[in-house]
């Protein structure tokens, strides 16, 4: 177990330095100039040859990727025209809109975007693996079919619907909770879980959906293998067959799809922070690129490669946990 652990972690950094290359790639040696682009079309000559410098556009191509990586790795240090500015590992690089350090900015709004996510994530997992456990075990029967019905529909509806839906239905018309106001926890942790329920409950929907039908089809696969049967055969309870057997061998699917639902969340839930406010990583990358500030792009797209990496790295481990055959593959 832990060299497969080792191994997928090395693997998990090979990605990691594919991904820098290919974002530093994209958006650096693009065609273009990259410094006119960050300075805007109004910028004189001597304002695009300070915003080039301060991007280190200056250096040769392999110079500027190395300075990239190793800024990441101990930092690195900008030039302030009057002094020198320190960015501290992992460095992602300096605004050139308002010269914050992206490393700052995404510390700001890293919280209230993983906050989302995991939190949502909770919710759909008890959801979705809840509701197509009993869907499974009540097989063709009317409450079945209604649960099936319902998981269609949250699948076919878009996750703005159910947010607008939500806050009409709970803000305004019976107004039990106020419109959503996002808190930091470390400020109140109340005032942190109620701004962030409503946003919860819409992602856990729609994701909820997905998880149930999956959960069912591979409860009901797991179900009709030999050794399931066996079991029943020699008199083992159901209850024991579900919860040792039945359920360990469905949550394999599940673990995968939501390492990589989990890391998709930290950057695709720009609809849901939009609706509810909520100030994440996914508003800030949009702000970034309507105002072209290139190193945030890349500081925040990166970190949200790291969270899908990283994610799916953990739910690698949590399969050969669940299924020791994967470790001898």
């Amino acid at each position: 177990m832990i060299r497969f652990t080792a191994r997928r972690l090395f693997q998990a950094v090979v990605v990691l330095l594919v991904l820098a290359a290919v974002l530093y790639a994209a958006f650096y040696l693009a065609p273009g100039d990259s410094a006119r682009l960050a300075c805007g079309p109004r910028c004189s000559v001597e304002q695009v040859a300070q915003v080039r410098a301060q991007m280190g556009l200056d250096d040769p191509v392999y110079v500027q990727f190395w300075h990239f990586l190793q800024g990441f790795v101990a930092g690195h240090d900008y030039s302030t025209g009057t002094g020198v500015l320190h960015c501290p590992a992992p460095c992602l690089g300096q605004s050139v809109r308002s010269g914050d350090l992206v490393s700052h900015v995404v510390a700001e709004k890293l919280p209230a975007t993983a906050s989302l996510a995991l939190g949502a994530m909770v919710l759909w997992l008890i959801l979705g693996v809840g509701t197509g456990l009993v869907s499974a075990l009540r097989r063709g029967t009317v409450l079945d079919r209604l649960l099936t019905g319902l998981t269609l529909a949250g699948t076919a509806t878009p996750v703005f619907l159910i947010g607008i839906l939500l806050l009409l239905v709970f803000c305004s018309w019976l107004r039990w909770l106020p419109y959503p106001t996002y808190v930091p926890l470390t400020s109140d942790p109340q005032q942190w879980a109620w701004s962030l329920l409503l946003p919860w409950v819409a992602l856990a929907l729609v994701e909820s959906a997905k998880y149930a039908r999956l959960t069912r089809s591979s409860m009901l696969e797991t179900l009709a293998e030999d050794h399931i049967r066996t079991f029943r055969a020699y008199g083992v309870r159901e209850g024991a067959i579900v919860r040792r057997h039945a359920l360990r061998g469905a949550l394999t699917s599940v673990i995968a799809l939501s390492a990589l639902d989990l890391g998709t969340m930290f950057g695709g839930a720009l609809l849901t922070e939009t609706l509810f406010g909520v100030p994440g990583l996914g508003q800030q990358l949009v702000q970034s690129v309507q105002l072209k500030d290139l190193p945030v792009v890349v500081g925040i797209v990166l970190v949200m490669g790291l969270a899908v990496v990283i994610a799916n790295a953990v739910a690698d481990v949590l399969y050969a946990l669940a299924d020791r055959r994967v470790v001898l593959a």
